[in-house]
């Protein structure tokens, strides 16, 4: 479903995708399957957004941004695609990744050159500065580790040992700001 008030000049869009009212999508752009694109988004070229992905109102998706399968980015974040920009001065595009599973609160900021990790989570109005570690919750400005979270996004339980466990009894334990299971 494409409204007719978009402009999707791309043809890399996947079944079963929808596309709202005041979208426009560059000819280069990669869309994957069973995608939510919501109403005045701004998708040019070098995006790659995978399978079943939402994007929220008031987004641009600049080149370089690669979102994997299953992430959610919230209403109005903002991706910036240049550390050091000048008006005219052409550079080669920052990769930043926002990994499978992620979810963006509303109006978070990522920094060019990010890796927002697997089913990793921010706040409302984070700005995140540097890497964020699959499974982590982040906050704040900067954004910072404020909690551990399982794939559907519920809170890991502290033991007193510094153990986390998950609702199903998995027992994990943090090294180097990495999240690892204990067998």
């Amino acid at each position: 479903m494409i409204h007719p008030t978009a402009e999707v000049q791309s043809k890399n869009i996947g079944l079963g995708s929808k596309i709202w009212q005041y979208v426009v999508v560059l000819p280069g752009a990669k869309i994957g399957i069973n995608c939510n694109i919501n109403s005045h988004c701004f998708i040019e070229n070098e995006v790659t957004i995978g399978n079943n992905s939402t994007i929220k109102s008031g987004v641009y998706l600049w080149d370089g941004l690669c979102i994997e399968n299953n992430v959610f980015v919230g209403p109005n974040c903002t991706f910036t695609n240049d550390l050091r920009p000048k008006n005219k001065a052409y550079k080669k595009h920052i990769i930043t990744k926002i990994k499978t599973g992620a979810s963006l609160g509303a109006n978070t900021s990522v920094l060019a050159g990010v890796t927002v990790g697997k089913y990793a989570m921010s706040g409302i109005g984070s700005v995140i500065t540097k890497d964020v570690p699959d499974f982590a919750l982040v906050y704040g400005n900067p954004a910072k580790i404020m909690n551990w979270l399982d794939e559907n996004g519920n809170k890991l339980i502290e033991n007193s040992d510094g153990t986390l466990n998950d609702k199903k009894g998995n027992k994990f334990k943090v090294v180097n700001e990495q999240l690892i299971p204990i067998k």
